[in-house]
């Protein structure tokens, strides 16, 4: 069932992918859920490009830290190191493993990621069956195509046949689609991720909250089948499916009409107590009729009296109007106009859209604070501590 569900995410995949425009041009986000109800009622615009990726995974700032400190160190040598680099590839020397880490991080310019594009290539050609277990250049090489603002470059390497076997890693394949989805280069995204999966490297959590946010910009019936796919094959694996790529599909659902896709796709969401679920949550409540239950998740999310430390639950202005529009004419009407006006007498509705929501980089792991070193002698009497108990 899996190779079969797998080959149709494939055969989609490729589908889609051989109707996209080749140029990796920045394209205006659609419309955030234009037709769900009728059309216009919720307005297009174009949207923030923001990473889906934390720094955790992109790592720019140590890879900047790196490029420092081997720049220091390469400062004084004779000649530019760029420059000799690529006179050795003219005269066909042999890429050494160190020589090519050394220029990859004294690249500044897209002049010399040139240079770099043609060494990792020649570098792939003549170590095609020793990269098993060595260093891995992917990284490092789309580190510096996110960093100049190269997406096109990481897409093409990516894609490039002769460069196969090169980025065994999911990590490379995630920082270039998250460099797509940023410039809004959503078919361009989807091409990679075909590759990505053609090459039998593992979709991880990350791949999945990318592919599922793709999908769901490109709003598409093919997009939303192969999104559907992809989480019914990661379920059937037994794989862990993080909550942000389960919201892209709800959001996905909605925009796509299918209300009962979307009640099952929130329905399997471990946690649902983040602003964005419980937007979600109103959402669905309403459009599937069920107002009493959308009022009472909005009266007890009101915090008129709580302590301006303490974070109040937020409702977006798109949804509050949602749920105002289906209780028109209705019961509940009066109990939807008191429960909005005491959410906003509360600042607690939020000018942000859901798509705002959705489409934000994690804050990712936090660095543990530095201990403060144990102290050996008192503060006050400037004597030993004998004892961690008597320690101030």
């Amino acid at each position: 069932m899996a190779m079969v569900q797998s080959a149709s995410v494939m055969a989609a995949l490729g589908t889609l992918a051989a109707k996209c425009c080749r140029s990796l041009l920045s394209n205006p986000g659609k419309g955030l859920f234009c037709g769900v109800l009728r059309p216009g009622w919720f307005h297009g615009r174009f949207e923030a490009k923001r990473n889906l990726l934390s720094e955790d995974v992109i790592r720019l700032q140590d890879f900047q830290q790196r490029k420092l400190a081997v720049a220091h160190l390469a400062t004084g040598s004779e000649g530019n190191y760029i420059e000799l680099f690529k006179e050795k590839m003219q005269r066909n020397e042999l890429i050494l493993r160190e020589d090519l880490k050394q220029l990859l991080h004294l690249c500044q310019t897209p002049d010399d990621m040139l240079i770099a594009r043609e060494a990792i290539s020649r570098y792939h050609a003549e170590n095609r069956n020793l990269l098993y277990g060595d260093f891995k250049f992917g990284p490092l090489f789309m580190r510096l195509c996110y960093e100049l603002g190269m997406e096109a470059m990481a897409a093409a390497t990516l894609t490039d046949k002769n460069m196969k076997g090169f980025f065994l890693d999911s990590t490379s394949f995630n920082i270039a689609v998250n460099m797509l989805f940023i410039k809004g280069s959503y078919e361009n995204a989807l091409e990679v991720l075909r590759t990505m999966r053609s090459q039998r490297v593992p979709f991880n959590k990350d791949t999945m909250t990318l592919a599922t946010g793709t999908c769901y910009k490109l709003n598409t019936a093919e997009s939303y089948r192969i999104c559907m796919t992809l989480i019914e094959e990661e379920q059937t694996r037994g794989q862990f499916i993080p909550r942000h790529a389960y919201c892209f599909a709800v959001a996905l659902a909605l925009r796509q009409n299918d209300l009962e896709k979307a009640q099952s796709m929130y329905s399997q969401i471990m946690s649902t107590d983040s602003k964005l679920c419980q937007n979600f949550k109103v959402m669905i409540l309403a459009m599937s009729g069920d107002i009493s239950e959308a009022v009472f998740v909005l009266s007890s999310a009101v915090l008129p009296k709580s302590p301006f430390f303490v974070k109040k639950p937020e409702f977006a202005q798109e949804v509050v109007d949602l749920l105002r529009l289906r209780s028109e004419g209705g019961p509940f009407e009066m109990k939807v106009e008191q429960v909005v006006t005491q959410l906003q007498r509360a600042s607690q509705v939020t000018q942000q859209t859901l798509d705002d929501m959705l489409c934000h980089a994690p804050t990712g792991k936090r660095k543990p604070a530095l201990m403060e070193e144990k102290r050996k002698t008192s503060r006050r009497t400037l004597r030993p501590l004998q004892s961690n108990l008597l320690s101030e």
